[in-house]
């Protein structure tokens, strides 16, 4: 079965940023098409070692801005009992596609469509053991109003495993200018676009290499890109170029955000002050 036809019609404009809105969840479905044994055994991999355990057995997991469903499915294969959201229609439809194909009628995996922004939804779901939003909360439109409304959702002694883009201040404002071009093109000008971004994240490397003599860095990190947490370059490329809205943080602001919420922090993983994002493992207190 093509997981492309997952894929369907957008809603209507539910939000003051749904007229500037990448589709990620059309982009998901293009790597679910991709998604195979090893890939999914990665993801449980990172999922492990993000969180210092071997297994989630008698964990409940909230999947907030779930996508393509990767990381629920990795969950529930560690036994946790999964609630998956998302506001993008098509990412909630892969995620229910692979619901369907790798547990059906279980009791334990609850797909649903929702909002990080949404007080009243988060509510709703009560508390979890361990709440994941892996690279979402920045594409909400309103970055602090969602990381405010997410803690909502970690039980006392739970964990947050979160990853925000980190802010590089004058290069993050010109990213975020390509990202709002990108979403206001037509098709053929986003492929170009994401041409552009392969060249700058990828492309500029390979003449780097020949310089320090390892003409192969880059391409075997293409190759072996998958070992980090089972994803796909190319699909992270098409997410990165139009992955608008877009909001950045500096690692020590969503440290003291947190920590004046009654958190403390475990674990952080940083991007090295470049592109990409950095990783935050919280504890709540009580």
């Amino acid at each position: 079965m093509n997981l492309s036809n997952a894929v369907v019609a957008r809603t209507p404009n539910t939000s003051p940023h749904e007229d500037l809105r990448f589709e990620f969840g059309k982009n998901w479905a293009h790597f679910l098409e991709h998604l195979d044994e090893s890939r999914i055994a990665e993801a449980e991999l990172s999922l492990r070692r993000a969180l210092h355990v071997s297994d989630l057995f008698e964990k409940s997991f909230l999947d907030i801005g779930c996508g393509s469903g990767l990381f629920s499915l990795a969950a529930r294969r560690l036994g946790a009992r999964v609630h998956s959201f998302d506001y993008d229609e098509n990412s909630v439809a892969c995620t229910r596609m692979l619901r369907e194909r790798f547990y059906p009628d279980d009791d334990e995996w609850t797909v649903d469509r929702g909002s990080a922004l949404d007080e009243v939804y988060i509510r709703s779901l009560g508390e979890f053991d361990i709440v994941y939003s892996w690279g979402v909360l920045h594409h909400t439109g309103d970055l602090y109003r969602a990381l405010d409304l997410v803690h909502l959702a970690v039980a006392g002694r739970g964990r947050l495993l979160l990853s925000i883009y980190n802010d590089q201040g004058v290069v993050s404002k010109r990213w975020k200018h390509l990202k709002r071009v990108y979403v206001r093109s037509p098709h053929m000008a986003r492929f170009t676009l994401e041409l552009l971004t392969f060249a700058i994240t990828w492309g500029r490397c390979i003449p780097l290499d020949m310089i320090r003599l390892k003409p192969f860095r880059t391409v075997t990190a293409w190759r072996s890109y998958s070992k980090e947490r089972g994803m796909s370059p190319w699909h992270d490329i098409v997410d990165w170029a139009g992955g608008y809205p877009f909001e950045v943080a500096k690692p020590e602001a969503i440290f003291g955000f947190y920590r004046n919420r009654g958190f403390q922090l475990e674990d952080l993983k940083t991007c090295g002050g470049g592109k990409g994002c950095n990783e935050f493992l919280f504890v709540r207190e009580q």
